[in-house]
């Protein structure tokens, strides 16, 4: 019984050890810097080349719970409609790659999906500009065939953040759920409506399920990013279209900076993408119980 406690003990000593080189780069490049920024997020705002300064304040959350508390909703309500149309455009993708007889076809189908990563992502935001603007593509060729008599405006708006969203996040949705699917027995299925089931109930009750921890996962990897996103709502949306990301640049840098400030928005930022992320753990614990 001591040979047991002691070997049990000696492995959870070697696995620290191990876990150890982890811990300190997350507690020096994670957790510090988080906790320097909470910490900003209480002072006050300094002068003369002094950032912030004491004494402690609960005025900048205030402020910024006031002040931009539009700017937060608009930033939750455009990341749920990302989420939303990246799931109903990637689910059927998954499955459709799955479902590919031939397996060169499954692997190139997996290509085009990952290629966009191959690309910078600055250089594909901007390509969105060409394609959605006065002068784009899109609107070039529906005046041409005479189906319009003016540009669109397709450009500097939250129709334009939304479509440049989806397509830089298409991939964090479609490639858990295939991971997830591709586990998928079809036999399943074949029992379902063996059992009288209709092509709509056996989707509900045999596919959805079984396939929930996937599309869970690809929503939260979604979400996450466009809550916070910053070049996209920068480049395609316009003044009215700002997110959380773009105000937190401006409160940190600028003639009109207030890094306090900046520093609750942050802050604020990360307790809902924590909110995101507890959601997970949890449906994910309710799976693993299943």
């Amino acid at each position: 019984m001591h040979t047991r406690l002691t070997d049990s003990t000696e492995r959870r000593a070697h696995g620290f050890l191990l876990a150890l080189p982890a811990i300190f780069w997350l507690g020096i490049f994670f957790l510090l810097p988080l906790l320097i920024v909470l910490g900003v997020s209480f002072l006050s705002r300094g002068s003369g080349g002094i950032p912030a300064v004491l004494p402690f304040t609960l005025q900048n959350y205030t402020y910024v719970l006031d002040t931009y508390n539009e700017v937060i909703v608009r930033s939750v309500w455009i990341a749920l409609i990302t989420t939303l149309i990246c799931l109903l455009v990637g689910y059927p993708l998954a499955f459709f790659i799955r479902t590919r007889e031939r397996d060169w076809v499954k692997q190139f189908a997996l290509f085009l999906v990952i290629l966009p990563f191959w690309t910078n992502f600055l250089v594909r935001t901007y390509s969105w500009r060409t394609i959605l603007g006065p002068e784009g593509i899109i609107n070039s060729a529906l005046l041409d065939i005479g189906l319009l008599t003016e540009p669109l405006p397709m450009l500097n708006n939250q129709f334009a953040v939304i479509i440049g969203m989806v397509y830089a996040y298409i991939p964090f949705m479609t490639l858990p759920i295939y991971a997830t699917v591709s586990k998928f027995d079809f036999r399943f299925l074949e029992a379902a409506h063996d059992l009288g089931a209709n092509d709509w109930s056996a989707f509900w009750r045999v596919i959805l399920p079984m396939t929930l921890p996937g599309v869970i996962a690809g929503c939260i990897l979604v979400f996450i990013p466009s809550v916070g996103t910053f070049v996209i709502s920068d480049l395609l949306g316009g003044p009215q279209d700002q997110m959380i990301g773009n105000w937190i640049n401006t409160l940190y840098q600028g003639s009109g900076a207030h890094l306090p400030r900046g520093a609750a928005l942050s802050i604020i930022m990360m307790l809902l993408l924590m909110f995101a992320l507890l959601i997970y753990v949890f449906f994910g614990e309710k799976e693993g119980k299943r």
